[in-house]
Order: structure tokens, then sequence, then C-alpha cells
């Protein structure tokens, strides 16, 4: 299997910066050094301390990573002991290459040990600094991840809960206007449960999704109308413009359907006479998109289901396409106008 990460991600750090980090102590001894003592001794001596370095920090490292791995804290103190412990570690294989390669020739006294221990300590100290910083930021990253990912979940467990709301409701309300009908006109009865059926079958697919695109939203809310449209005959007129280039535009699924039923329910239900329902998608000046439902008629105070649904569709704009998204009811002119406003990016 092909590993389709960058490549910066496929590196391993830790050891590139272990390789940098012990190649760079032979660099320095040998830039401190006068050039005469620069002897193939001189370069045995330097490995020498590579190699150790490499295995001494690597036992320790797969130490502190099991004990971090099991949860274990590792305190401070025990990381100052741990220190002690490795440069003292360090300096005693040290003198042992001193003792075998002889760089400078026969070691003499211990004058030089309290500052090799010294160098050693703080080349210690300055490693598992280092690598506690590197795991503060990993262990920072991953919580982090986890509480994207938790948001994220809670998100579309909200967003799923509120779609549940919504498709039980219509298809009430579709059912009633069948079981009207069914006595009356068997004929407009079966072309509405055809419909009926159209618009299930999308509000199933759709509810996979967080958004769907506007065309496909329309095609349902359409047949959604053609229900409505057998039960009230010229009670209902309707008309609906998008914009050329809108049709992919993204919204929560059943968002406008919602819109219209409420359209359908306060302006041709309610009326004697019915109503025009007016559709228009089109994009402002600013780049935004405002789809805007309007029937003839007025805001009722008392319409809790229409502030229910409102409510319930202004959540799910946010959830699915952020603050930027919103959803005004006004009325002007006799007119009641539903008007969502979307991000360009939407």
């Amino acid at each position: 299997m092909t590993d389709d990460r960058p490549l910066i991600a496929r590196l391993n750090w830790y050891w590139l910066f272990q390789l940098a980090g012990w190649m760079f102590l032979p660099v320095l001894l040998i830039a401190m050094t006068p050039g005469d003592s620069h002897t193939p001794r001189m370069l045995g001596i330097s490995m020498w301390g590579v190699v150790t370095g490499l295995v001494i920090s690597d036992t320790w490292h797969r130490l502190l990573k099991r004990q971090i791995q099991n949860g274990v804290r590792v305190s401070w103190k025990a990381m100052m002991a741990a220190i002690l412990v490795l440069g003292t570690i360090h300096t005693a294989v040290q003198t042992v290459g001193y003792l075998v390669i002889k760089p400078f020739g026969e070691v003499h006294g211990v004058a030089w040990v309290p500052g090799a221990l010294m160098f050693w300590w703080g080349v210690y100290l300055v490693w598992n600094t280092f690598y506690m910083a590197v795991q503060s930021l990993r262990r920072a990253n991953r919580l982090e991840q986890e509480a994207l990912r938790l948001e994220i979940s809670a998100k579309d467990a909200e967003l799923r809960a509120l779609q549940a709301q919504v498709n039980p409701h219509f298809f009430f309300n579709s059912m009633n206007s069948v079981r009207a009908l069914v006595y009356e006109d068997r004929d407009s009865a079966a072309l509405m449960i055809d419909q009926l059926a159209s618009v299930m079958r999308y509000a199933l697919q759709s509810g996979q999704h967080d958004t769907v695109p506007l065309a496909a939203e329309i095609e349902a809310v359409q047949a959604y109308l053609a229900i409505e449209k057998i039960r009230f005959e010229e009670r209902m007129r309707v008309s609906v413009e998008i914009d050329l280039g809108l049709e992919q535009v993204r919204i929560p699924p059943m968002a406008l359907q919602t819109l219209v039923e409420n359209a359908v329910k306060y302006g041709v239900e309610a009326s004697p006479t019915g109503s025009e329902i007016r559709i228009r998608a089109q994009r402002m000046d600013d780049g935004r998109i405002h789809i805007e439902i309007a029937n003839l008629g007025a805001i009722l105070p008392f319409a809790n289901s229409t502030k229910v649904g409102l409510v319930n569709t202004r959540k799910r704009l946010a959830l699915a396409l952020g603050s930027n998204a919103s959803l005004d009811l006004t009325e002007n002119s006799g007119w009641v106008r539903a008007t969502m406003t979307l991000p360009e990016a939407a």
C-alpha cells in the first residue's frame, strides 16, 4: 500500500533531530581545537561520542516513551535524576573511549572529571528539555484534534436531530393531503402519492448529507408543490426564478421545503382566495446569494409552528454553512418574505 502523505509527514523527525544534534557535538569539538589536532584519533573519539550518545539517548527515549504510553507522569525530580544518571554514564563511557583511542595521548589525573560531568549533564539537560517540549506540543495537538473531532461529531448529531424534526412534520402534512383527496378524486390521489414517493426518496437520500445542491432541493420542492396544487387547484399559484449559475449552491436538505410549506399553510390554506407563492434565488452585488420564498398574507402572531420551523432552519443553516448564513422573515406591502442569505462560498 502506497503512502499518500506529503514527504514532510513521512520523514522520521526523531532520528533526523537525533543525528543532527549528536553530529553537532564533534563539529563543535573540532571547531574548538587547533588545526594540528585534527587527527584520525580525534575523529575516532568524536564518532565514539556520537555513537555513545545515540545509544544512550535512544535507550532513554524508549523508556520515556513506554512510561508516557502507560500514562505514567514523569515528574521534574525524576527527570533531573535521570539527567544526572545519563550524564554520568556518558562520562564513564567516554572515558573508556579516551583510554582506548587516546586522541591526546595517555590520560593523566582526574582533574578533568568535574568538567566532563558538567558538560554531559548539560548535554542531556538540553536533550531532555527539547524532547519534553516536543512531547508537550504533540500532546497539545492531539488534544486539539480530539476536541475538533468531538465538536464535529456534536455538530453532526445536532444537524441530524434537526433534520429528523423536519421530515416527519412534512410527511404528516402530506399524508393528510392525500387522505383528504382520496375519496374525492382517485386519479389525483394516485398522482399525489407518486409525487410524495418522489419527495420521500429525495428526503431519504439527502438526509445522509449536510448540504445538497439548490437544483436538487428545487426539484423536491416542485414535487411537493405539485402535491399541494392538486389539493388547492386554482387557489395556489407558483412562480420559480433561479438565476443562472446558482444550481450548485449548497443548502441544508429540506430547508427550502420547510419555508415553502409555511408559505402554503399560512398563505394559500389560510386565505379563502388562495395565494401566489414566489420562489427566487439570485446572486447579490456583494457576492452573497439570496433565496426568497414569498406569499401573499401577513405574519400571524401566534403561528407557533412557523416559529419552530424558522428556528430549526436557522440552526441548520448555521451548523451547515456557518454564522455568515442567515434567515429573515419580513412582511411588506401584503407579502410575507422568508429570505435565506448564504455566503458567497456556499
